[in-house]
């Protein structure tokens, strides 16, 4: 994708720059550093930010799913207020329980736009313009009018081609497809599932080492038969490369739970799918209620999977998992969050995140049973949301939100949550960015936080959600409102704005 933006690119980095320094009161420190970038060696140009270091390509910002974004959001505790004024409502054709993703400044119908993506709940992706919330295109996918207003329903985010010129999207048809950014045609169209009146493509699409990362699960009353499986696409071609079933293990490929496999269920449908060890490319999931025997069926249960999905490298179940998958309390109704030193965080349905020593987990005999340490989830209530984990300052912060509350734990060198505040606001998955911490209230509301003490800053009015969740670019907030299981065929995406 041929382009001289670099001027442009650089301009609107400049005055960003300078817009933002101003409202933080320290532009003359700004000044003196571009003129300091300004006087480097000869030939040396000044280093500016490249557009992709801004684009916000996946669910919970990389894919490790940490909630944190390191780059420059422009929003600061001193002006996030004003952003209170300056919310545009973008009326979209249906309703997206998820989040957006966002590109930099590429190429949409030959001109050149900052884009925010969305995949509706039944199925339609759209790319809208970032400054003025026009839909610049939308894919309907083949289906689409016998989905709406139906049972089946996608709340899976999409992700971005780190080449920048194409996003993966999912539809309720079981099927993931790669979409042109210039205008939305169709590349490639892979199929992750045989049953797709049953299975259900619930969590965010993820992307490594040039895979796309697809989890399966159930439609809502867990009807079987179904089962959860990590189906790995190739990115450039769509293959499927490889599968990996929660249940009947030892056998690979799509299968057909109604004759390929005797059990049902261990859906893999946590907000943030599968997760990349960002030193390995390994990968871990959850799974949710099921048989777990050990051997090849693996209800309730966490897992490793080499990059490829090929084989498995650890597992863990909780002692009580028979419990767990009696009283619908599924583990997995949260993706496992990476602390570090090898050590993982699991929350689950029974109220409780659990650290793991991960170390203690691999290999393929079962491991049961084993947690380092238990505490109780924010508000004692199911977590469904993915929490952050942010490294700062040689500290590891660990946020977490439920229909109860939001909290914040330090995770210290005895490997161990230390709790440092919590309230009792219901909050949808935490992210991070600029260093403030954005948790939506799905009963109305955007709270950001002080990220250390909890304090609020601001709460920017919006309407209800269920599972959505904001991204924070570019001195812009997108969040969209409203629930997948109303069924709507329409639906809102707030985007605020510094003036």
């Amino acid at each position: 994708m041929s382009r001289s933006p670099t001027r442009i690119r650089t301009s609107r980095w400049t005055a960003s720059l300078l817009r933002n320094a101003v409202a933080a009161g320290i532009l003359g420190v700004v000044l003196v550093a571009m003129l300091a970038g300004c006087a480097q060696s000869p030939g040396a140009a000044p280093k500016v930010p490249a557009a992709g270091d801004h684009d916000w390509t996946r669910f919970a910002a990389d894919a490790a799913r940490s909630g944190v974004s390191v780059a420059p959001s422009g929003i600061t505790a001193d002006n996030v207020n004003t952003l209170a004024q300056h919310r545009q409502q973008v009326s979209l054709p249906g309703t997206v329980d998820a989040s957006p993703i966002y590109l930099r400044d590429v190429t949409v119908e030959g001109a050149s736009h900052d884009v925010f993506f969305v995949t509706t709940t039944y199925g339609k992706t759209l790319a809208l313009d970032a400054n003025d919330g026009s839909i610049l295109w939308t894919f309907t996918p083949a289906g689409y009018s016998g989905w709406a207003g139906s049972y089946r329903i996608t709340t899976a985010t999409p992700v971005a081609d780190p080449s920048r010129d194409a996003i993966y999207a999912a539809s309720p048809g079981g099927k993931v497809r790669k979409l042109a950014v210039s205008d939305g045609h169709v590349l490639w169209t892979a199929s992750v599932t045989r049953l797709p009146t049953r299975e259900k493509i619930a969590a965010a699409l993820n992307f490594s080492q040039g895979h796309v990362l697809v989890t399966t699960g159930g439609y809502i009353g867990d009807q079987p038969p179904y089962q959860g499986h990590v189906a790995v696409l190739d990115a450039g071609s769509g293959a499927l490369l490889h599968v990996w079933n929660a249940l009947c293990s030892n056998k690979s490929g799509l299968l057909d739970p109604s004759s390929d496999c005797p059990q049902s269920d261990a859906a893999i449908w946590a907000r943030a799918g599968a997760v990349v060890d960002p030193n390995t490319g390994d990968l871990f999931v959850a799974t949710g209620n099921g048989l777990w025997d050990g051997q090849t069926n693996w209800g309730d249960a966490v897992i490793e999977l080499s990059a490829g999905a090929t084989s498995m490298l650890g597992n863990y179940t909780p002692s009580n998992t028979a419990d767990l998958n009696a009283n619908d309390l599924d583990l997995g109704s949260t993706a496992p969050a990476l602390l570090g030193d090898g050590y993982i965080a699991q929350g689950g349905k029974d109220n409780v995140i659990r650290v793991i020593d991960w170390s203690t987990m691999k290999g393929t005999s079962a491991h049961q049973g084993g947690e380092v340490q238990t505490v109780d989830t924010p508000g004692q209530q199911h977590l469904f949301t993915a929490p952050a984990v942010w490294h700062d300052g040689g500290q590891t912060w660990v946020f977490a939100a439920d229909g109860g509350g939001t909290a914040a734990w330090t995770f210290q060198s005895d490997h161990r949550l230390h709790a440092q505040w919590s309230n009792g606001t219901a909050g949808t998955s935490p992210v991070l960015a600029g260093g403030l911490l954005y948790v939506y209230d799905p009963g109305g509301g955007l709270n950001v936080y002080a990220p250390t003490t909890g304090a609020v800053l601001a709460s920017l009015p919006t309407g209800a959600g269920h599972w959505n969740s904001p991204i924070v670019v570019d001195g812009r907030i997108a969040l969209p409102e409203g629930n997948a299981n109303d069924h709507s065929s329409s639906g809102v995406l707030d985007i605020w704005r510094l003036p």
